[in-house]
């Protein structure tokens, strides 16, 4: 069942060991189990949106999420995004404050949707990609953590001159995966409204990246 796994053609090759192993077989009967009896986001076809838009190779940036929007309409498969349409959450929110400041931009409050960031190379992970309708965080723990986890990296080894941004303890909690001889880690209090007073505001992790990606021969991202 797991060869036809519908992932982006460069990421299914990087990832076809993982595709074979035996968590990963149980953590795809248990989605599909999920999927048949309640309400899951995102859309099926969602739920490698991150990897589709954001081929291996064309990766830049990481930014990790931790689990999919629960509510109606929002999850789209991409970490922090919602789709057109819909009301930008308030950590999001916060991520364009910040932005505004460092380079003295103006944001569109009223667009929440990242893929722009994503077609760039920035990759929106999600640590764990399904969760049940109104029930935040009820996929933690299945197997997604383990896969998300080797993909990360998979990220690290395989490429170079890569920036992750870690934010909150969750994140934070992945920097042991990522050789930081290599890449830049970025390390910041979470975005959301009872942390972003405690150093999200002017942690300038937006400009650090770019300018590290030019460093490195590469092309900043339009934020």
């Amino acid at each position: 069942m797991n060869t036809d796994i519908k992932i982006e053609p460069e990421w299914k090759e990087v990832l076809k060991e993982y595709f074979g192993r035996k968590e990963f077989e149980s953590l795809t009967e248990f989605v599909r189990q999920e999927y048949q009896t309640k309400k899951i986001f995102p859309e099926p076809v969602n739920i490698f949106k991150a990897f589709w838009q954001t081929p291996f190779s064309k990766v830049k940036v990481v930014i990790l999420g931790q689990d999919p929007y629960h509510s109606e309409g929002q999850a789209q498969g991409l970490s922090f995004s919602v789709p057109v349409g819909v009301k930008v959450p308030p950590s999001l929110q916060n991520m364009y404050k910040e932005i505004e400041n460092e380079f003295g931009i103006k944001k569109d409050f009223s667009v929440g949707d990242l893929e722009p960031w994503a077609r760039q190379g920035v990759f929106l992970l999600n640590s764990v990609l399904t969760v049940v309708a109104n029930s935040p965080a009820s996929h933690k723990g299945k197997g997604w953590e383990l896969f998300t986890d080797y993909v990360i990296s998979k990220l690290s080894d395989q490429r170079e001159g890569l920036v992750f941004m870690l934010w909150g303890n969750f994140a934070k909690g992945k920097e042991g995966l990522i050789d930081s001889n290599k890449h830049l880690v970025l390390k910041a209090p979470h975005p959301s409204p009872f942390s972003v007073h405690t150093g999200f505001y002017g942690c300038n992790h937006f400009k650090l990246c770019n300018q590290y990606l030019v460093e490195n021969g590469g092309v900043g991202v339009e934020w």
